[in-house]
């Protein structure tokens, strides 16, 4: 349980900080769709190595498509 609070926490941290750095709504979700998809990813997967690169693969494909479309509306 400490480990996934860990995560989690540690993946809205990163989240939250690379935001601020990010110029696009797609690089911001990218980014923190990695973040986050690899935490989620490692955590359902047992900390494997594939889960954590699959999760934040799917995750920054995700959050990129999400930025695109923020960028759209603003």
């Amino acid at each position: 349980m400490k480990k996934r609070v860990f995560a989690v926490a540690l993946a809205l941290a990163a989240g939250v900080g690379l935001s601020a750095c990010g110029s696009t709504g797609e690089t911001v979700g990218t980014v923190g769709g990695a973040v986050v998809g690899g935490a989620i990813g490692s955590e359902l997967s047992g900390g494997s190595t594939l889960g954590t690169v699959g999760g934040a693969a799917a995750g920054g494909y995700v959050g990129n498509k999400l930025g695109e479309r923020w960028e759209e509306r603003r």
